[in-house]
């Protein structure tokens, strides 16, 4: 288990979401409020459903944190679900007299099929309730955490829509990238022209009732150089972090870097040339335009790396390069025009079942992704440093860089 971990729960229209956190350092400063700011980025993005005009997401810290600052004991956190007061009776947690009809028609894509199978259960809404992304707000608080820690390192995270559908935005260089921009896009899309076909496809996939996937891209800078290690296969970043973005919903796919673009390259083309640093400009054909390095000369190393093809991780070890992931996401499983199945009740062909659904959550999903990353690296930043309070933590981060600075 790693430094930082934490835990959820909660059900979709249950009396709220629950997580605690564990492993953070002492006298963090933390309140409620900058959680709330990441909570509110999950809830908004063109294509959003219904339940977003429902919930006003706000977090409660019920321990781990004193006068604003963290104690070094687990953090709870609570967010209460407003929709709850409609849904006491069918998601009762005592007996009651006559339980709500039971949901027997999965939905394919859906948790619904495999969920009431491993379980033995008889209705599905227990599986609805726990698989829906509901869950993802308080991965949302915990990250955010998370985010906070890594602030103190001069870390940052950002994700931006690249594609929704088969829009594709034109994206500009990762160091260029104008960040405020895209807290004000509706889908966190830096090209205005794609955005606007974006928006479009999204209206026309809701008029027939169906839902459109697409893929973000998430930017990590400033992350030092030597985050995970090589020797053990647990304890490499790529792949817990390629977990941790796998773990979201819809997400189906996620690729470092160039990615899978590297497949189609020679190896010649393919592996980032190391420099001395400060470098002079080598101009050089890239796979993708976002993926020039900008973070090891920030950090004054010794050396860089004249593109970042491999995506800031070589060898399962951060190299001081900005840390750049992509997931793919596909369409909501729950369509307004639902998809054929089978009454598990009768066992005769049924349409699915539809419960109200987002048409699109690309950029929530985004969001999502920066927590889950950012849990990634607070986790290998505690790991690599660690310390019970931030002044230690961050004496050790210290000289730990002004040895790497100094090293030739």
């Amino acid at each position: 288990m790693g430094q930082f971990r934490f835990i959820t729960a909660g059900e979709s229209h249950g009396k709220g979401l629950v997580a605690i956190i564990e492993g953070m350092v002492a006298d963090l400063p933390l309140e409620a409020e900058y959680i709330n700011k990441e909570l509110k980025r999950r809830q908004q993005g063109y294509g959003r459903g219904p339940r977003m005009e429902i919930e006003q997401d706000k977090v409660e810290i019920i321990s781990g944190v004193r006068y604003g600052l963290t104690m070094g004991s687990p953090i709870a956190l609570f967010i209460p679900n407003r929709d709850w007061q409609n849904w006491q009776e069918a998601m009762s947690i005592t007996p009651v007299e006559k339980e709500a009809e039971p949901v027997t028609r999965p939905r394919p894509g859906h948790a619904d099929l495999a969920g009431v199978t491993k379980y033995s259960l008889k209705d599905i809404r227990p599986v609805m309730e726990r698989a829906s992304a509901r869950e993802t707000a308080v991965r949302v608080a915990a990250g955010a955490i998370a985010k906070r820690f890594l602030e103190e390192f001069g870390i940052a995270i950002h994700s931006h829509t690249i594609a929704i559908g088969t829009c594709h935005c034109e994206r500009s260089e990762a160091i260029s990238i104008n960040w405020q921009q895209v807290e004000t896009s509706l889908l966190r899309c830096v090209d205005a022209k794609a955005e606007k076909e974006m928006i479009a496809a999204i209206d026309r996939a809701k008029a027939e009732g169906d839902t459109l996937g697409g893929v973000f891209e998430l930017i990590a800078t400033g992350v030092p150089v030597g985050l995970g290690s090589h020797v053990s296969w647990e304890r490499r970043l790529d792949g817990r972090i390629a977990q941790a973005i796998m773990s979201i919903n819809a997400v189906k796919g996620v690729e470092i870097g160039a990615g899978f673009t590297l497949a189609k390259i020679k190896g010649s083309q393919a592996h980032d040339v190391i420099e001395p640093n400060p470098p002079s400009v080598i101009a050089r054909d890239s796979p993708s335009s976002s993926l020039r390095g900008a973070s090891a000369t920030k950090q004054s190393l010794p050396w860089r790396h004249a593109t970042n093809y491999a995506g800031g991780i070589e060898g399962g070890i951060s190299n001081g390069e900005d840390i750049i992931v992509r997931a793919a996401v596909k369409p909501i499983a729950t369509l307004a025009k639902p998809l054929p199945s089978i009454d598990l009740r009768s066992g005769e062909i049924a349409k699915a079942h539809y419960e109200r659904s987002d048409i699109c959550i690309v950029p929530a999903a985004g969001v999502i992704g920066e927590a889950m990353l950012a849990i990634v690296l607070a986790d290998a930043c505690l790991e690599k440093f660690g310390g019970d309070n931030l002044k230690e933590t961050l004496a050790n981060y210290h000289n730990y860089i002004s040895h790497i600075s100094l090293w030739r």
